[in-house]
């Protein structure tokens, strides 16, 4: 199966394809910058492999929770190119990617992701691995206080992998809840580190159109502090 994976939802912004058993990624840390490098990365790599948008099974986007702004266009971008090449569609959890990462590059079974949320809150997610070799969600992913956080986790680990912004953002509060020292090796998902997380998605059936794809922001309401005098 050959599959196209976007994702947009945080500082970092990356594209991978799996083509004919081959994987090709482009990954970039550009803040504000997303929507004028996703489609050329896209470009890049379609190119590179030698194939073009028809000769794909699918596409793969990174869902969120993240930045909102980050999470639109990514989700924008891989609905467009859905729409041109009549591709379905498979979203995947921000904070699965980032453990899934994990689990390739460090081989951690057991990884809790925290990205930094703002508003004083982290976007959690506590994943094992299984039996396949994809991280899966022990908990719904959930945006809480990091003051809260270890006993949102209590009696899931007794110690489990760190990955994410959040555990430096909030290094006070969440010290001693991740068995790893200093800053996580893994800040950011990765579009690479989605293919077989949204391939085996694909095939249990979970696949939508172009006009079903839905962001997780997980945060379903911002709050903005309003200025002096204002309703």
């Amino acid at each position: 199966m050959n599959f196209l994976a976007i994702d947009a939802s945080t500082e970092a912004c990356s594209v991978a394809l799996q083509y004919n058993d081959k994987v090709v990624s482009r990954y970039q840390l550009c803040p504000q910058s997303h929507s004028l490098e996703l489609l050329p990365m896209v470009d890049q790599v379609l190119n590179e492999a030698g194939c073009k948008l028809k000769d794909l099974d699918g596409l793969i986007f990174g869902q969120g929770p993240g930045s909102f702004t980050g999470v639109r266009i990514g989700i924008g971008v891989a609905q467009g190119l859905a729409y041109s090449a009549n591709l379905p569609l498979v979203g995947v959890s921000t904070l699965q990617a980032m453990a899934q990462l994990a689990y390739n590059n460090h081989q951690q079974t057991q990884v809790i992701a925290a990205i930094d949320a703002r508003m004083s809150e982290v976007y959690l997610g506590y994943y094992e691995a299984g039996s396949d070799g994809i991280m899966q969600a022990k908990l719904d992913d959930a945006v809480l206080p990091p003051e809260q956080v270890g006993g949102h986790l209590a009696g899931l680990s007794e110690g489990a992998y760190g990955v994410g912004t959040g555990w430096d953002a909030y290094e006070e509060k969440l010290t001693g809840l991740k068995t790893n020292t200093g800053s996580p090796e893994v800040l950011f998902p990765a579009a690479e580190a989605m293919l077989a997380i949204g391939a085996a998605a694909f095939a249990r059936g979970e696949q939508v159109s172009a006009e079903q794809a839905q962001p997780v922001y997980v945060r379903d309401t911002v709050s903005w502090k309003k200025l002096p005098g204002r309703e």
